[in-house]
């Protein structure tokens, strides 16, 4: 399976990221007007967290907090959970499930160079098994 990096080769660039001081109901907007399913939280340009829209339905509408009213920082998960370029698919695999995540930010030094989300895992192993079915087809039917 391939490395993060080259991963992150195949995705456009950039990350999507809101800041901790801005209220829930801007970031649902931002989470909608992108069609994706979690931010990166950041405070003064740093990453801190990240923010999905499980983070809002668990510690926010069931405790009874107000979208208008409750800042991302208040029901962010943190600490950010990270990998890095060089880390295997693998790696992700294994933090994703043990952690019950779907979004791992990549950064590269101090600088987040993209996310990997539980889609692209997906990806990765129906890649994978469709390899090993043609080689599997093409050893039984003597193509190799």
């Amino acid at each position: 399976m391939p490395s993060v990096k080259e991963i992150l080769a195949a995705k456009p660039p950039g990350v999507r990221t809101v800041d901790a001081s801005f209220t829930v109901h801007a970031a649902v907007a931002l989470l909608a007007s992108y069609e994706i399913g979690a931010l990166v939280v950041t405070e003064g340009g740093r990453p801190v967290g990240i923010f999905s829209e499980r983070d809002f339905a668990r510690k926010g509408i069931i405790r009874g907090r107000r979208a208008h009213e409750t800042l991302v920082r208040e029901v962010m998960t943190a600490p950010l959970l990270t990998v890095t370029p060089e880390q295997s698919m693998e790696d992700c695999m294994e933090l994703m499930t043990a952690r019950r995540i779907r979004h791992l930010p990549v950064m590269e030094g101090e600088e987040l160079a993209g996310i990997v989300t539980i889609g692209d895992v997906v990806m990765q192993v129906i890649k994978a098994q469709r390899s090993t079915i043609e080689q599997l087809e093409g050893y039984i039917t003597g193509k190799f």
